[in-house]
């Protein structure tokens, strides 16, 4: 569940060196990954043993 947000740290890294394209595809891929995590666990049931 980390990925993303270690594509978004890449991201920004590539961001302050400058280097734009870069940046901008850690960002995609960072998007991407997130959306394709909700999507497997948005149908999982909360297994809550009260």
């Amino acid at each position: 569940m980390s990925l993303p947000f270690f594509l978004f740290a890449c991201g920004l890294g590539a961001a302050w060196t400058h280097w734009r394209s870069t940046a901008m595809g850690f960002w995609v891929a960072g998007v991407l990954v997130l959306l394709v995590l909700f999507r497997v666990h948005a149908n999982d049931v909360l297994n809550i043993a009260l």
